[in-house]
């Protein structure tokens, strides 16, 4: 019974030896980014997931990452991203927000930690016999923090708008979010890993677009302006939706309804992943693993006839 147990951890050693190869790649990613909250939207009232995302207000995403394979099913995702999220009340159909004329935009920094798993892996992509490109597919979930420091345009200027309380709240620039998607991920010629990746982030904050709750009275010129951009000139262009009441002046006053303090903002993005993997060089690996290793051939050893 002990030598099966000795013969099982051998193999189990020589069988991680090989794997912990690729245990690590590191790379960058662009792409997409777009976010759900109180500014611009759809026709109707405030509608959760996809459905009251503007896609022509969607923005870019730019990052670096770092993967660790715990194990063939695990692996954990460590990132920065550089994140551009926007919206603009001008651009939406909905008579109140249209009236209420806000806008933002917020460069944001985001640094997560993901535990991937690994749902559904092909390790010969195209059944060539040489196993130099394999496909994994895997969902993801963590924890993220990210500094928020949304900004409003007034007159051409953009002016950040947390030192001002809008609302009269001072609320933090750096927040918790959940981050959660599904991605996946070639590898290519054994080295080079070239993926897509869906992440959708959930927030404890309702100010990445500096609105949530009610309009206060404001002394200062210049936070009344940024707080309150209702003008009779814009109430006059909007056309009436069937179901929504029409705007006055009179709808944005001090103590009227200016966010929705129910929901949090949340956003997503989508990105394109290039890494690349870290392979061993120990000479107990080369030897057992010259495949891994694009080393087919075995060196053969020199003999000379003897007399």
């Amino acid at each position: 019974m002990r030598k099966q147990v000795y013969i099982l951890v051998v193999l189990l050693i020589i069988s991680f030896s090989g794997y912990s190869q690729y245990r690590v790649d590191y790379g960058f990613s662009v792409g997409a980014a777009n976010y759900l909250g109180e500014i611009g939207g759809g026709d109707g009232s405030r509608r959760g997931g996809f459905a009251d995302m503007k896609l022509n207000y969607t923005r870019w995403n730019v990052g670096g990452f770092y993967r660790y394979r715990i194990s063939p099913k695990f692996g954990v995702k460590t990132a920065l991203n550089y994140i551009r999220l926007s919206a603009d009340d001008s651009k939406t159909t909905n008579p109140g927000r249209k009236g209420r004329n806000l806008n933002f935009k917020n460069d944001m920094l985001e640094l997560s930690t993901n535990l991937e798993l690994y749902v559904y892996k092909v390790s010969d992509v195209g059944r060539t016999g040489r196993y130099s490109t394999d496909f994994n597919l895997y969902l993801f979930g963590g924890v993220g923090l990210f500094y928020s420091n949304p900004k409003g345009e007034l007159n051409g200027e953009w002016y950040a708008l947390q030192p001002l309380q809008t609302e009269g709240v001072s609320y933090n620039k750096i927040n918790f979010t959940i981050p959660a998607g599904l991605g996946f991920y070639y590898t290519i010629q054994r080295k080079y890993r070239l993926g897509l990746e869906f992440g959708w982030r959930t927030t404890f904050t309702d100010y990445i677009d500096d609105v949530s709750d009610k309009y206060v009275l404001h002394t200062d010129p210049l936070t009344a302006q940024l707080a309150n951009k209702n003008n009779q000139a814009i109430i006059n262009e909007i056309e009436p939706v069937d179901g929504q009441p029409m705007p006055t002046v009179k709808t944005y006053e001090p103590g009227d309804k200016r966010g929705d303090p129910e929901y949090n903002d949340s956003y997503a993005t989508l990105t394109v992943n290039f890494s690349w993997a870290i392979r061993g060089r120990s000479n107990f690996y080369k030897s057992k693993h010259n495949w891994v290793l694009g080393k087919n051939k075995r060196k053969r050893r020199k003999s000379r006839a003897k007399f």
